[in-house]
């Protein structure tokens, strides 16, 4: 840890002495140079030195700032994060305190809080300021002379601000307090608890946590005085498993703990071995300690404690967590409440971990309470951007309208009055990032736009904005609301592209030719764009499918008159159908090379005025999604080619390695259950076999092959091109070999530094230096890794949001009611039951063919099914229900039965769906019940057909190559190859394009 360069008149070498331990464990005296200046900057809006502060500063407006000592870091870093605690300086020694004693997790943790403009904290390096360092006297422990170093730091603090501001020195040392408690004026040490009564009074949360936090501290201490025989034996000292690592004496690894028999089956993933091997753990290095979500016992099982209870055992919402041993006062208000818990030791003798309440969530089940702890087990943070960030925003009121900058204007290509540019997104959607414009050029080539917005402009390098847009990295998106990753001033407003409003942009321009749409030439740059209309998907398909009557839902043409209307219903029609084409042949290219077609499953929730839940709509699929998200792949690649050759060893790509053969084998086994091949050695011969894997009787059965499929796939990641080798790049899914993400810079993070890379590559061009700095291969490698585990959290928590709507929607249903009976596919056989999809809900869930009785099911002549005794025999395609009384019925893969819905509540955990098999047959649907069909599955057809003329006519153009030109073809002038055969495909292409159209 250094302080940032500055140009200092003085500087002074001296020498620090550290004691460190050898791979065999012997103490190693090492010594060091250490430098001293006098410029460190002091981080303060107070400076009377004129200091070179850069970035975040302590405000003059607090009335004291306060400096912790290592101790109280290393114990109340979590009170220190309360945003209420401002002017807080972190000295250099206390952090490395930390850093070398709490670990690497808790470190990144006050790294983080210091970055964080939410809070008024900052970092002064004392160790490396000519008047504030001491060094370490002879015979002086490690603990007394940090806490001496951070008084006279403190002493320095003060004085260097010239008793503008009053400094409080919080520790838990009590000689330290004796000591220099009244040594200077204008400075004072007191304990971390007095500090709090007297400074924060009102804090009751605050206080609260000091106590569960020294609480459970003495009864970890007790608990190591009281122990004598142990049942197992203490773990080794971490010098001794550094050392016997290094010597190859001990492996090191991960534990990981199965989810569903986290007290009886674990294994570590070790480093380097890939074959299984027996051990014994003899220590822990690191332990993934973090906030965990638990549920607070109810009355009844705290009064068997007595009736003033201080030892509470809770039960985490993991599953694989163990119950957790907490000590507090307030049993009586936090009975069946979600709290957040801090793990803070596991004894090894004991079955359960020590920790600490922290917060109360809510009351266990209702909404807020279970999205909060959705959040808070993905660690994401949804709190309000601060007012440091609000102030770098620009301003759009109607007294002060933002306006185009007229030097930005110059700087700039302006596409307002030659292009028509128009959004396509989802209903209710406010943070557009996306345009697309096509029109025919005088040569009648077309030109293909794709139009981004250029979010860069408004959020610089290293500002606060920025900084918290890398650390959220992502918006996320629950099934009802979304956490944007940058203030709303932006992702709904000046950066979104809404209709008939200037914006900045970034656009990608293609000339594509006008017969087989390749790629004449491309053009990147900042654009200056007004998109004429905003369209949701169902307009836009409606309009592809010549239905005129949404012109009422397109806003931007109320109040034009009818004939307006048409003229410009005319122009986007045929801009919708020219890029659907397109897209159609981008589409048909990349599948020639492999590119998948894969089932996702998601799931809208329809809330009424209340907010209440009034139905699940599973998202149906158009031809008009895949138009825009085509035309979106397209420029990614051509984004990612673009950096890739200007930037080679600094680029953000994202690459999707092949999946591993044996993730398929039940996509392989359910598949030739119902007489399909699916050839995996490729991701042409699996894109090819789930074509052709169709049944014309059930479309069901090839969307769960694909949804399979997709399950099998290993998860796309973002990386820098410097830390892989190009055969690395590779996109398995898109058969691509180089893609990134640079359509979507309001909601990702890694696209805006895609953008900042295309930026740079253009000045590369222009042999211009880039406006930003650029990060560094190891900086990018290490970004990227913050913004796939980010990415992960932010998938997981939509997927547990979609769980818990769809949870919510049956609690309290009567199992009668005809929206808890539903039609149900079986996919998956297991031991004592089956794996159900319903597609009418899009749910996965399991069915039980023997209940905890131990009776299976039976069925009668009609259908219906009951529980009976009897055995349950599993085969590889089906299982077998038999009862004693002789009875069978068998369940197969791809069976449709009728299920039962409805909601299985867990006071602990969060609740799940519950199938019950009510008949053996399909479910036949009522007239009640509202269709959810799928539409335009001809397009599909269209599609391959498209595909089938592209891959005749490559074939043609190969043999084409390989046959030599006659005497005859020279002298009549002829072009090469089987020229009337190319014309004749030409003519094919261009007459199925002619019958698509209207």
């Amino acid at each position: 840890m250094a302080p940032p360069l500055v140009y200092d008149s003085v500087m002074i070498k001296t020498e620090k002495v550290l004691h460190l331990r050898s791979c065999k464990g012997k103490s190693v005296r090492v010594v060091r140079e250490h430098y001293l200046r006098q410029s460190v900057p002091c981080n303060s809006s107070l400076c009377q030195a004129e200091c070179h502060n850069e970035g975040k500063l302590l405000s003059e407006s607090a009335t004291h700032y306060v400096i912790p000592d290592w101790k109280v870091v290393q114990d109340y870093l979590e009170i220190l994060e309360f945003p209420e605690l401002r002017g807080i300086v972190f000295m250099q020694t206390a952090c490395q305190a930390v850093q070398h004693q709490k670990g690497r997790r808790h470190y990144n943790k006050l790294r983080n809080l210091l970055k964080d403009a939410r809070h008024e904290c900052v970092l002064f390096f004392n160790e490396f300021q000519l008047y504030s360092y001491v060094p370490r006297d002879q015979g002086e422990s490690l603990e007394k002379w940090q806490t001496r170093c951070i008084y006279y730091a403190t002493v320095w603090y003060y004085n260097h601000l010239a008793g503008l501001m009053p400094v409080v020195m919080v520790t838990e040392d009590p000689e330290a307090i004796q000591k220099y408690g009244s040594e200077t004026d204008g400075v004072f040490v007191v304990s971390f608890k007095s500090y709090l009564e007297n400074f924060w009074p009102d804090l009751e949360a605050v206080h609260q946590l000091y106590d569960s936090i020294v609480q459970s501290r003495k009864e970890r201490e007790s608990e190591n005085q009281e122990k004598n025989g142990k049942e197992y034996s203490e773990h080794l000292p971490l010098e001794i498993l550094e050392a016997g690592i290094k010597s190859g004496r001990y492996v090191q690894g991960v534990l990981n703990v199965n989810k569903h028999r986290s007290q009886l089956e674990a294994f570590v993933r070790t480093q380097g071995f890939t074959n299984k091997k027996s051990g014994k753990v003899v220590g822990i290095i690191q332990r993934n300690w973090r906030d965990y979500v638990a549920s607070f016992p109810p009355k009844e099982d705290i009064q068997s404690q007595g009736k003033n209870v201080r030892k509470i055992l809770v039960t985490p919402w993991d599953y694989r967590i163990p119950r957790i041993r907490i000590s507090t006062q307030q049993a009586e208000s936090l009975q069946n409440c979600r709290i957040i818990v801090r793990i803070d030791s596991w004894d090894s003798t004991s079955l359960y971990p020590n920790g600490h309440f922290v917060k109360v969530l809510g009351r266990a089940g209702d909404l807020e309470t279970e999205i909060a702890a959705i959040l808070v087990e993905n660690s994401i943070s949804v709190s309000p951007f601060s007012e440091a960030q609000l102030r770098e925003m620009p301003v759009n009121t109607p007294e002060n309208p933002w306006k185009v900058d007229t030097e930005e204007q110059a700087q700039r290509v302006d596409l307002r009055n030659t292009h028509l540019v128009f959004s396509i997104d989802p209903k209710g959607c406010e943070d557009v990032d996306d345009a697309l414009s096509v029109r025919r050029l005088a040569n009648d080539n077309l030109e293909l736009g794709v139009h981004i917005a250029d979010v860069t402009h408004f959020v610089k390098f290293n500002s606060y904005t920025d900084l918290e847009a890398r650390s959220r990295a992502t918006t996320c998106y629950l099934a009802d609301r979304r956490y944007d990753m940058l203030p709303s001033i932006l992702s709904a407003d000046l950066c979104s592209l809404l209709g008939g409003a200037d914006r900045y942009a970034v656009s990608v321009l293609w000339e594509l030719d006008k017969t087989n749409y390749e790629v004449v030439k491309v053009w990147f740059g900042r654009t200056i764009i007004k998109s004429a209309y905003k369209m949701y998907y169902e307009a836009a398909q409606a309009l592809l499918d010549g239905e005129l009557r949404v012109m009422d839902d397109i806003p931007e043409l109320k109040g034009r008159e009818e004939k307006d209307k048409h003229r410009i219903l005319n122009d986007l029609i045929w801009a919708i159908e020219k890029l659907t084409d397109i897209a159609r042949h981008i589409r048909a290219k990349r599948a020639l090379g492999g590119a998948l077609e894969l089932e996702g499953i998601e799931l809208r929730v329809q809330l009424d005025e209340k907010k209440n839940i009034s139905d699940l709509v599973p998202k149906q699929p158009l031809e008009v999604h895949q138009t825009v998200a085509e035309c979106m792949i397209l420029a990614n690649h051509w984004v990612a080619k673009k950096i890739t050759e200007n930037l080679p060893h600094q680029a953000l790509l994202r690459r999707h390695p092949p999946p591993q053969q044996e993730f398929f084998t039940e996509l392989i086994d359910c598949a030739k259950a119902k007489g399909f091949k699916i050839d995996t050695r490729s991701n042409k011969a699996l894109a090819d076999s789930l074509d052709m894997a169709e049944d014309p009787d059930d479309p069901e059965v090839n969307k769960l092959l694909r949804s399979m499929a997709t399950q099998a796939m290993s998860n796309a990641l973002y990386f820098s091109t410097g830390s892989c080798t190009e055969d690395e790049y590779y996109h398995y899914g898109l058969a691509l070999e180089k893609y990134t993400h640079f359509t979507s810079p309001i909601r990702r993070y890694a696209d805006i530094v895609v953008h900042r890379l295309l930026m740079a590559a253009i000045k590369k061009d222009e042999k211009l230096e880039p406006e930003d700095s650029l990060l560094s291969n190891k900086a990018l490698t290490e970004l990227c890794q913050h913004i796939n585990n980010k990415n992960r959290a932010a998938q997981c928590v939509q997927k547990q949001s979609i769980e818990l709507f769809q949870c919510m929607y049956f609690k309290d249903k009567d199992p009668s009611d005809e929206r808890c009976i539903a039609d149900g596919i079986i996919y998956s056989i297991r031991a004592n039951g089956v794996l159900v999809f319903v597609p009418r809900y899009s749910i996965k869930a399991p069915a039980f063919l023997k209940n905890k009785e131990g009776l299976v099911i039976s069925a009668h002549p009609d259908g219906s099914c009951v529980w009976k005794p009897g055995f349950l025999k599993r085969l590889r395609d089906k299982i077998i229900s038999t009862t004693v009384d002789g009875g069978s019925v068998t369940f197969s893969l791809f069976d449709h039965i009728t299920v039962r819905i409805s909601e299985l509540s867990s006071r602990s955990h969060p609740d799940s769906i519950k199938l019950d098999i009510i008949n053996n047959q399909p479910y036949s649907r009522t007239n009640t019940e509202p269709m959810h069909e799928p539409s335009h599955s001809s397009k599909t057809d269209l599609i391959r057909d498209v595909i089938r003329s592209v891959e005749e006519a490559q074939l043609a153009q190969e043999h084409a190559k390989s046959t030599s030109v006659r005497d005859e073809d020279k002298e009549y002038c002829q072009t090469k190859g089987n020229s009337l055969y190319l014309l004749l495909e030409e003519i094919k292409e261009l007459a199925l394009l002619d019958v698509t159209v209207g």
